[in-house]
């Protein structure tokens, strides 16, 4: 089952997070979270199994320019996550089609996604669900 997060579900979605993005922490991601929701350009699915929360995704929309796209506003994937055990089964694909429905609705005609260039798990993942590789970058600073 999917559900679009409400404020009752903001520390489920909190906990996924942290499971994707570790260098943070619980009580920022439930901030993160609830700004997000706040949001009409946002949305946070949760997908369940009975009722555990086991994946989520995080979907906004960008209004300033994406690699490989020719329109605004594009729907754009911030972050997907299935818990270990419940991977290859679907749930992924569920949520990127929750998402790009929710953008379709925003009036987006296209849907974008990123990952780093050594994540070879999520760049086959993307594949998977029907992504298109759109450039290769690599990104650059330096301290002032």
């Amino acid at each position: 089952m999917l559900k679009e997060a409400t404020l009752r579900e903001i520390k489920e979605a909190a906990q996924l997070a942290l499971l994707l993005w570790p260098d943070h922490t619980l009580t920022e991601f439930i901030q993160e979270m609830t700004d997000l929701i706040a949001q009409p350009d946002a949305t946070v699915i949760l997908a369940y199994d009975d009722s555990e929360a086991i994946g989520f995704a995080q979907c906004q929309l960008r209004y300033d320019y994406v690699e490989g796209t020719s329109s605004s506003p594009v729907g754009y994937l911030e972050g997907i996550y299935v818990k270990e055990a419940f991977r290859k089964q679907g749930f992924a694909k569920k949520l990127v089609t929750a998402c790009e429905i929710w953008s379709k609705q925003k009036g987006c005609h296209e849907f974008a996604s990123d990952c780093e260039l050594e994540n070879e798990k999520s760049l086959a993942m993307h594949l998977k669900l029907g992504f298109s590789e759109a450039n290769r970058i690599i990104c650059f600073k330096k301290m002032l």
